[in-house]
């Protein structure tokens, strides 16, 4: 077994008791990373409390099958587009029913790129319960294995930011609550 990333291991642990702490669970729908994000959250002893399933959809036939990404979508947009990543962020929260689902298409090279869809290029997409799903778009640099790492490390802080995000929020309430007694 390979050793995963010191840094991406680390992040993940970070990402995995902030999601016990809240207690929100989590899902991945991967393309370029092959499931190297649920790998990381993996990798973490207790993580089963906050990591539900991993959907690693290559394929655009999969994409389409397992997460309901139309295939208009794809044929139009491409695999590789912001209409992609966030229907198979949306899927994989529907499918798994967790409280939130990171997804990830892209281009991890070192063939495959063009001008408009360069290597390194990549989309990634964080849907929540009752919340606007976000895409974010990347253009990473290096071996296919430097953009995957970046792209995974990209994941790990969208879904720290979001978890933080949510238990500030809920910070905030409690003190107005105590405050108003």
């Amino acid at each position: 077994m390979a050793t995963l990333p010191r840094d991406l291991t680390d992040m993940a642990k970070v990402v995995i008791n902030e999601a016990r702490k809240d207690g929100k669970t989590i899902s991945t729908a991967e393309s370029c990373t092959g499931g190297l994000i649920s790998s990381c959250l993996t990798d973490i002893p207790g993580s089963s409390e906050a990591f539900l399933c991993g959907f690693v959809t290559y394929g655009n036939e999969v994409k389409t099958h397992l997460l309901g990404v139309p295939s208009d979508a794809i044929i139009e947009f491409g695999a590789v587009s912001d209409i992609v990543a966030a229907t198979m962020a949306e899927g994989a929260l529907a499918k798994s029913g967790s409280d939130l689902a990171i997804s990830v298409t892209g281009i991890a090279g070192p063939y495959g790129g063009s001008k408009e869809k360069p290597v390194g290029l990549v989309y990634l997409s964080l849907a929540q319960l009752e919340k606007d799903t976000v895409i974010k778009r990347y253009v990473f640099a290096g071996t296919r294995d430097d953009i995957r790492r970046s792209t995974v490390g990209a994941a790990l802080e969208l879904i720290l930011g979001s978890l933080r995000e949510g238990s500030d929020k809920d910070d905030e309430e409690t003190i107005r609550k105590n405050s108003s007694v």
